[in-house]
């Protein structure tokens, strides 16, 4: 599958927002979108208007690049939102909310979704007591999500958790930080994600 492998920090300029993909980097002065909120490239200074299709593009690209996803799992994860029922972006985004590697990342046992992807296909963690090595995996209501016995001495897991004040803990989960275990306590909702984010453009790109 094929994978981006050059540098996050300018994924974050290309589209014009701190998506902290990099963790801890991005809350210090290293941070490369803070020194230059331009976009990459010889004429990033010079940022154009977008058309109409542009803007939803642009929406769509800064989604999946938040929670790490290939093209092909993002437009499968949006077939599998727009059959449910409800409103279709708001199942979207709930839906990327409920993978593991972006439910360990927002528990803080990781600094980054990236991180998280990469621990969780190491089993680092556990699901109701049992390895899970699936990103992708989704967690329901009433879940316990805890770092494996032999990973609790992983110190970036350590670090990570010492610094989830201030990345700051959702409502929808519970957290343990001495036993490294959390738990979710409700599903979330759209009101409990703050990232800026229109789904209604990506739902209009995709039914073009």
């Amino acid at each position: 599958m094929a994978r981006y492998r050059g540098s996050v920090c300018r994924l974050c300029r290309r589209e014009n927002m701190k998506m902290f993909l990099k963790g801890d980097r991005c809350y210090s002065d290293k941070c490369a979108f803070d020194r230059r909120s331009y976009a990459p490239g010889q004429h990033g200074q010079r940022r154009g208007k977008y058309s109409g299709y542009g803007v939803q593009l642009r929406e769509k690209q800064k989604v999946k690049r938040i929670y790490g996803l290939s093209e092909k799992q993002f437009h499968l994860t949006f077939e599998s939102a727009d059959r449910q029922k409800g409103i279709t972006g708001s199942n979207l985004l709930v839906a990327l909310e409920r993978r593991l590697d972006n439910v360990v990342f927002r528990l803080g046992f990781v600094n980054s979704r990236t991180q998280g992807r990469h621990f969780v296909r190491h089993n680092h963690f556990l699901v109701n007591g049992k390895k899970v090595n699936i990103p992708s995996y989704q967690v329901t209501m009433g879940d316990v999500v805890e770092t494996r016995e032999k990973s609790k001495n992983v110190q970036s897991i350590i670090d990570s958790i010492n610094a989830v004040v201030r990345r700051g803990l959702p409502q929808w989960l519970d957290l343990d930080k001495d036993k490294q275990k959390g738990m979710i306590k409700t599903l979330p909702t759209r009101e409990d994600i703050t990232t800026p984010i229109k789904e209604q453009l990506i739902v209009e790109l995709y039914s073009k």
